[in-house]
């Protein structure tokens, strides 16, 4: 069964109020996202379950049982991720990159650098002062730096993925992961198993690895500071600290990091309706 996320932030009341929503179908999750006003984040939700399946419906579903609210109480729906094309329910579309520079900036005004690591493809934006996307850098072609890889890794190893940075925090001696292709790499993990090297060392080993291919991306993008990370990635602290080493720069992580995408959707359908 599904694991059901949700979180409504503040009480809701739908009187004299705009509300606009925001949807992300990512690749392994959906994410909602209710903004009131265009300045104040109301309502959230997460699913897992993300395109082609089920996740964007149950989403939304949760979405109406924690805030109180209705799809009457919507003036305009947004929808972005990966499945945003194949979604039938929403006013319009936003590409990821406009909604994460969006939400990113929503929670961190001064952001100049959103680094979003997703299930399937890892995205660089470089943001000037004032916001507007200057420069951007995806890696969609490769698992490897993505969280999918983090996965594959964490099946390997019998762990559950949100307790790699846990593992990794015990590691004295990170262990060297030099394949740069998940399938390959997946070979070296088990042939250091097999060599005696310890599951905590490999695992800040895999962590680092993330974090220096996704270091690269940024390297060709601009980094300027203040840098965030966002998506699912985000929760493993380990790949923030390896990033942030990379860089040679601190990397913001806010617990709103997954709904980036979402907010800034429905942020840019507040903007749509207030034209």
């Amino acid at each position: 069964m599904a694991e059901e996320e949700r979180k409504a932030l503040r009480p809701v009341n739908s009187n004299s109020a705009m509300y606009t929503l925001g949807i992300d179908i990512g690749s392994t999750t959906s994410k909602c996202a209710v903004i009131k006003d265009g300045t104040e984040l109301v309502a959230t939700s997460l699913q897992t379950g993300g395109l082609g399946t089920g996740g964007p419906e149950e989403a939304l579903a949760a979405l109406w049982r924690s805030s109180g609210l209705t799809a009457a109480d919507i003036a305009r729906t947004e929808v972005t991720g990966y499945g945003r094309k194949n979604y039938e329910g929403a006013d319009g579309e936003i590409s990821e990159l406009t909604a994460h520079a969006l939400g990113g900036r929503f929670v961190f005004p001064d952001l100049r650098t959103v680094i979003d690591i997703g299930g399937q493809d890892a995205k660089v934006i470089a943001l000037s002062p004032s916001g507007k996307m200057v420069n951007f850098v995806m890696n969609d072609k490769c698992a490897a730096g993505t969280g999918r890889f983090l996965d594959v890794m964490a099946s390997i190893l019998r762990l559950d993925v949100d307790d790699l940075d846990t593992e990794a925090a015990k590691s004295t001696a990170p262990a060297s992961i030099s394949s740069t292709c998940t399938v390959f790499a997946e070979s070296e993990v088990i042939s250091q198993l097999a060599n005696g090297v310890k599951r905590p060392d490999l695992v800040a080993g895999i962590c680092r690895s993330v974090a220096s291919r996704v270091a690269a991306l940024a390297r060709r993008a601009g980094v300027t500071e203040q840098v965030c990370l966002s998506g699912g990635v985000a929760r493993n602290d380990a790949v923030r600290q390896a990033l942030s080493e990379e860089l040679n720069v601190p990397v913001s992580v806010d617990p709103l990091a997954q709904y980036f995408g979402a907010i800034g959707a429905a942020l840019w359908a507040h903007k749509e309706v207030s034209k």
